[in-house]
């Protein structure tokens, strides 16, 4: 069933980026994300600073968003809002302004799982560009800062964990390696930029044995934490002198850990179609590793547009749409979960 007028407007403020979408159908109108400055010079995201900077953000962001849809707010049909996982500050602010946006515009609530979310991005549509969803059912690696999991998608709401990160997600273990090596926050942008120029074999990183299609990252980081300690012991200028070898050395076994478990879990499920989703998605190392994959495997696989990779408000409303349809919609009493996971 596919209703193409259906109007949602998605809300997501799970961590420190404001985001308003409004999707018609499969549709994206629009999608606006206001990014919060205030947390670089933390070294990471403060959830006090970013529950205020949603505060400021959220009313003008939203109505950028139905302008840039060319839509009044009368027009929506429902609200999509992030209930979680997230920062609980953070999401409280959304929950907050989409429950009272609810009552004003008597409009219903539509709940979503941000994890999933991501994994549903690949089902928005451009009104310039080919549609090309994935087939259920399919994996999706979704890598993020706070998560990292195999998901065996075989429908838009029916969807189980394979796997997921014991410790670390991988997203987590860029920012941490970027910090060591003194990188700016968000330092994993800046690892995959210097590791274009470097050597992916300079620096050898043990591979964790873990079980299954489970993974972690803790070792990894401080097998890397270690080595840049006895690098800097006998050279003070080590890490300016090989900061091109240390991130491309650090993100080839990263995205090398990433593919083993993913092309264990296609041969164990017989599943090739293997789509990709989550901040980590936007790493150059790991979407060409899966598009060399789907040659020698024959995969069909799924990269996202890059600003469906970080948090946005497309993917809630994408989301949102699909639970439209079903008419699953949430209670004015929805409260916001900071963990908030689907059935595995």
């Amino acid at each position: 069933m596919n209703e193409p007028n259906v109007k949602i407007l998605g809300i997501e403020s799970s961590c420190d980026d404001t985001c308003a979408a409004v999707i018609s159908g499969t549709t994206l109108l629009s999608n606006v994300v206001a990014g919060q400055q205030v947390h670089h010079d933390y070294g990471g995201v403060v959830p006090e600073l970013a529950s205020r900077a949603h505060q400021q953000n959220i009313v003008p962001v939203v109505d950028a968003a139905l302008k840039k849809a060319g839509i009044k707010k009368e027009e929506i049909d429902a609200i999509a809002l992030t209930r979680g996982p997230g920062l609980m500050g953070s999401l409280l602010v959304g929950v907050s302004f989409a429950k009272a946006l609810s009552i004003g515009l008597n409009k219903p609530l539509i709940e979503v799982n941000h994890m999933q979310a991501h994994i549903l991005s690949h089902f928005i549509q451009t009104p310039s560009e080919l549609y090309n969803p994935p087939s259920f059912p399919f994996l999706c690696l979704t890598v993020s800062g706070g998560h990292t999991q195999i998901v065996l998608v075989k429908d838009y709401f029916d969807m189980v964990i394979l796997g997921q990160t014991l410790d670390d997600a991988a997203g987590e273990a860029f920012d941490k390696a970027a910090k060591i090596i003194t990188l700016p926050y968000p330092g994993g942008p800046l690892v995959d930029k210097f590791a274009k120029d470097g050597d992916p074999k300079a620096f050898t990183f043990p591979t964790p044995h873990i079980a299954g299609l489970d993974f972690s990252f803790s070792g990894l980081k401080t097998s890397f934490l270690y080595l840049v300690r006895d690098g800097k012991l006998a050279n003070a200028n080590f890490v300016e002198e090989h900061k091109n070898d240390l991130c491309a050395s650090f993100q080839y076994r990263v995205v090398s850990i990433l593919m083993d478990k993913i092309t264990k879990a296609s041969q164990e499920t017989g599943v090739k179609e293997i789509a990709i989703a989550g901040g980590v998605a936007a790493n150059s190392g790991l979407r060409k590793a899966l598009s060399e994959a789907a040659a020698n495997y024959n995969w069909k696989v799924y990269i996202p547009k890059m600003q469906y990779c970080t948090d946005n408000a497309a993917m809630i409303a994408i989301t949102g749409y699909f639970k439209f349809l079903k008419k699953d919609f949430a209670g004015i009493d929805l409260v916001p979960k900071a963990r908030f996971e689907f059935t595995r």
